[in-house]
This record gives C-alpha cells, sequence and structure tokens, in this order.
C-alpha cells in the first residue's frame, strides 16, 4: 500500500535541492525523533551516498536503481520500496518523458 499521508510531523520547509534541482526533498520529524524526508526526482541518473540505512518508497511515478556492487539495474514503481546499508551507495535513474519519482526517504 502507497503512504498517501503523514500526520503529526514537523516539516522542514526550506527544501533540499541535490544535482542541481534535479531531486528536491523535505525533511520531516516525528515526536519520538524518526527522520523521514518526501521529495521528488526529475529525469536524470543520480547517485546518493547513505549515511545510515534507508527504505526508498516509491508513492507515484517510477524509476530504475542499481545498489552499489550489484550491475543490475531494478524496476521501482509506485506501492514499491527497496532498502539500502548504511555507508554505501546506489544509483537512481529517471527517465526522460516519464513521470518524476515521487518518494518517502525513511531513514532507519
Amino acid at each position: 500500500m502507497t503512504t498517501e499521508k503523514i500526520d503529526n510531523v514537523s516539516v522542514t520547509t526550506q527544501a533540499n535541492v541535490y544535482f542541481g534541482g534535479k531531486c528536491v526533498s523535505h525533511g520531516i520529524s516525528f515526536a519520538d525523533g524518526t527522520k523521514k524526508s518526501v521529495g521528488v526526482i526529475l529525469p536524470a541518473t543520480l547517485t546518493f551516498n547513505t549515511g545510515a540505512p534507508e527504505i526508498m518508497e516509491c508513492v507515484a511515478g517510477a524509476c530504475d536503481y542499481r545498489l552499489a556492487g550489484t550491475d543490475a539495474w531494478l524496476r521501482s514503481a509506485a506501492g514499491e520500496k527497496f532498502s539500502v546499508q548504511a555507508n554505501t551507495s546506489f544509483d537512481i535513474r529517471v527517465a526522460d518523458g516519464f513521470e518524476a519519482y515521487h518518494y518517502i526517504c525513511h531513514f532507519g
């Protein structure tokens, strides 16, 4: 099931803008200290580095992703998630002509 709404959070109003505007997100915090980000990736191929484990949840659009140390590109579409370990990297590819990849990044 795709997350459509997140209640009872604090939102950072200034956007995090990466890769010349190809990725834009806002940080959200829960009362228990849990942190997530909600954002969008426009058509591009980008590499992200992780500090903490992450779960990328697709809420709209789709992307292809490749985890560090692998050659395989895998697809993630609305309602799907993929996990990335801490202290590694992953590539995301959103093809030209496709809807942007809308996501929630769950930090672990």
